[in-house]
């Protein structure tokens, strides 16, 4: 089953209201309210500490709370595919005073199944930040030298390999799904609650491979990890030896964006602030150093652009999940 029906058209028509609100509002204080913000602010990371998304957060919501004079803190919320936040902003007031990462499974999760919220209608869309570097890690002491070894023994014993990922139907899991399609592989997931649990399984032999972010890259540094192939656009200069899917003759890029999102209805001078802040918080050095760190690329959105992109992903997701027959009913 879907989520609770929307149409894009709609959501199209609110997008272009919220720029247009945006242009002529504000950006200090409502007639007779105190500006904001004058209190903390939560910023929901929507998986478990440690993992890529959580080390990128916490730097961000320092940057942010420089950018807004105002304390910013983070609250971890793991599971259900990366869509706790949404959840959480679904029950919130929209008064600006809480947050969350949205990352692309929130424009999927209603697709799979049904969900209390609407990824059209249900969210204020304040800036997209970043996306993530993805690939398939090994031990190092393992047989696999590269993807062909994989494949090759995937092949010979059918359901005989697990792989973990940082949930179910999260990016990483639903490229493995794409990729066993096409080699028509019979490999058993194993979900877990983020980047730092799969690793610690992996680490444990308790999986023989994990589809995971680049939390894997201090222990690929450290020679205890091998990349047996990179999502990215071009190789990373980090790890030149890891090819990409590209170069191993899939046509497939996967990188994941996602960005800063609040509750809807928030007021048009609140969502100014914190445009302008969002803004400046992805131009701190300190941030950008942590991306870099990370081998994330900036890839910032205002509110209105960010807002266009959500809808067009939420079209595309459609499509995957029907492509893939994932759907719960």
């Amino acid at each position: 089953m879907t989520a609770a029906r929307f149409t894009l058209r709609t959501a199209r028509t609110a997008g272009a209201a919220l720029a247009m609100v945006l242009a002529c509002a504000p950006a200090a204080r409502a007639e007779g309210q105190p500006a904001y913000p004058t209190r903390p602010l939560t910023l929901i990371v929507p998986y478990a500490p440690g993992g890529t998304t959580d080390v990128v957060a916490r730097q961000f919501a320092q940057s942010l709370q420089g950018a807004l004079g105002q304390s910013v803190v983070v609250e971890n919320k793991p599971g259900v595919a990366g869509t706790m936040g949404a959840l959480a902003l679904r029950q919130a007031a929209p008064d600006g005073y809480t947050l969350s990462l949205m990352p692309v499974t929130v424009f999927r999760q209603p697709f799979i199944q049904k969900t209390a919220f609407d990824p059209a209608r249900d969210f204020t869309y304040l800036s997209r930040i970043t996306g993530y570097i993805f690939g398939v890690v090994v031990r190092a002491d393992s047989p696999w030298r590269g993807w062909a070894d994989f494949l090759r023994d995937a092949r010979a014993r059918p359901g005989g390999i697990s792989y973990g990922s940082p949930g179910q139907y999260s990016s990483p899991h639903v490229t493995m799904l794409e990729l066993a399609a096409k080699e028509k592989l019979d490999v058993n997931h194993i979900p877990f609650k983020g980047d730092a649990d799969c690793l610690n399984a992996l680490m444990g032999n308790h999986v023989q491979l994990c589809a995971a972010g680049s939390a894997a890259g201090a222990l690929v540094d450290a020679g205890k990890l091998r990349w047996l192939n990179l999502w990215t656009a071009q190789r990373s200069p980090r790890w030149p030896d890891a090819p990409t899917l590209r170069e191993l003759g899939y046509d497939m890029v996967s990188s994941s964006p996602y960005g800063v999102a609040g509750p809807k209805g928030m007021a048009p001078q609140v969502v100014a602030v914190l445009q302008d802040a969002l803004r400046r918080a992805t131009e701190d050095p300190r941030y950008l150093a942590t991306l870099k760190r990370m081998d994330q690329e900036p890839m910032y959105l205002d509110s209105a652009a960010y807002t266009r992109f959500a809808l067009q992903q939420i079209a595309e997701e459609k499509a995957l999940v029907e492509r893939l027959g994932i759907r719960a009913d």
